[in-house]
């Protein structure tokens, strides 16, 4: 069987950078930080005060009041991200076979902030009997933001979520990768979406000493291969991508940003939510995806790593690149845009693919800020490009995209620039 070609035909994204696509790439570029201290709650009682917040975000400029009630946080950043794409594409038109497009969209944790909402509720009111939401359940399942964006274009194809933590749109993005190039849909919705800035967000990641707590300085606090890393910086947003099959989006007159042409996933079987120290399921997945690709490690010239900011997670992720691309290392650009996003948690993969996509269209890496001289790891080989602190110009044909979650789940994509 002869498997189809697979491009990117729309891009949407809601992000601490900005309300869309484009001013997100203008932040990303300019290496802008989306830190900042948190305003969703008072969060002085935590060892971590900030966050990379979506800014401004009233959800009563998007939906009815009715529409809002039902859906997290999560769930609505999702389908702002999906309007955005979908209009890029041109998919929502009269012409389009609705059965044949799909929905695979994502998230790690879903509706933390209904859950807590609702349970609180019931612990304040139990004299009363239990009073909860009926929309409790659908508002915070971590598949449902699938289900409002493929009733809000009527998509009938293929409609699910993947979770495999802070790899869940990068394992989704693979899964619509799959499904189009099978042939069993003409485009797919794919992303993931995250609004995880609660109590128990940043409570339960605290408790786990895995937020940076470098209050004082929130906008430099993601400081990704420095030696003064102490932790990661909370995320939040929604992106989605439209993964089309070449020939549809031939025939449509589509425009076409970049080709998807490789994905893998493997695990750590290490520990429950520290990477392998030597990168042994880093190395597996992209081995995988450079496989699935039927490209060579000098074939790529830019990878966006998982880079978490973490003391642990940064040098076996850099092991990896080495081990895998051997002296073609040095010839990389290796940038973490986590420096400005914060972590996203399951949101992260499509972030991050879309960066990726953005940077082979337009051949320019992001930077990975926050890094200053003299703060450089012992640990990491300075010779390596990590693309400190300003966006460089290249030819980025094709581009690497890493995410690694809890449970040792590892995904990988690769993206290409599009050639007729």
């Amino acid at each position: 069987m002869e498997l189809k070609r697979v491009v990117v035909t729309g891009l949407g994204a809601i992000t601490p950078l900005g309300k869309n696509v484009s001013e997100t790439w203008d932040s990303l570029l300019k290496g802008v930080s989306g830190a900042g201290p948190i305003t969703l709650f008072d969060a002085s009682k935590f060892k971590t005060h900030f966050a990379c917040e979506v800014k401004g975000f009233d959800p009563n400029e998007h939906f009815d009041r009715k529409e809002a009630r039902k859906m997290d946080r999560y769930a609505q950043f999702a389908v702002v991200a999906a309007r955005e794409a979908v209009e890029d594409s041109g998919l929502d038109n009269k012409k389009t076979d609705r059965d044949r497009v799909g929905v695979i969209f994502s998230s790690g944790i879903g509706g933390i902030g209904t859950f807590e909402q609702e349970v609180g509720y019931y612990y304040q009111n139990e004299e009363n009997g239990p009073r909860l939401n009926p929309f409790f359940i659908p508002k915070m399942i971590s598949d449902i933001a699938a289900g409002h964006i493929s009733m809000e274009f009527g998509f009938r194809g293929p409609n699910f979520g993947t979770v495999s933590a802070c790899a869940s749109s990068t394992t989704g993005a693979i899964s619509a990768f799959d499904t189009i190039r099978l042939g069993k849909a003409d485009a797919v919705v794919t992303g993931g979406a995250e609004a995880a800035i609660t109590i128990s967000g940043v409570g339960g990641f605290n408790a786990m000493n895995a937020l940076s707590v470098q209050n004082d300085s929130p906008e430099t606090a993601s400081r990704p291969f420095s030696a003064s890393r102490d932790g990661f910086v909370m995320g939040e947003g929604g992106v989605a991508l439209i993964f089309e099959e070449l020939e549809h989006a031939r025939a449509r007159g589509a425009k076409i940003y970049a080709e998807i042409v490789g994905g893998g996933a493997s695990g750590d079987a290490y520990h429950l939510t520290a990477s392998h120290p030597e990168g042994l399921g880093a190395k597996l997945v992209m081995k995988s995806a450079l496989k699935d690709a039927d490209m060579q490690p000098s074939e790529i010239d830019y990878i966006n790593v998982h880079g978490t900011s973490t003391p642990v997670g940064d040098p076996s992720e850099v092991k990896a690149i080495k081990e895998v691309f051997g002296k073609d290392a040095y010839n990389l650009n290796i940038s973490s845009t986590k420096s400005m996003t914060g972590h996203m948690l399951g949101a992260t993969g499509a972030f991050e693919a879309m960066a990726c996509i953005l940077a082979v269209q337009n051949d320019i890496v992001p930077p990975t800020i926050n890094h200053a001289a003299g703060d450089d790891d012992p640990e990491l080989d300075a010779k390596l490009n990590f693309t400190f602190n300003v966006a460089q110009k290249r030819t980025v044909n094709a581009a690497l995209s890493n995410t690694f979650g809890f449970g040792g789940h590892n995904a990988c994509v690769i993206v290409k620039k599009f050639v007729k």
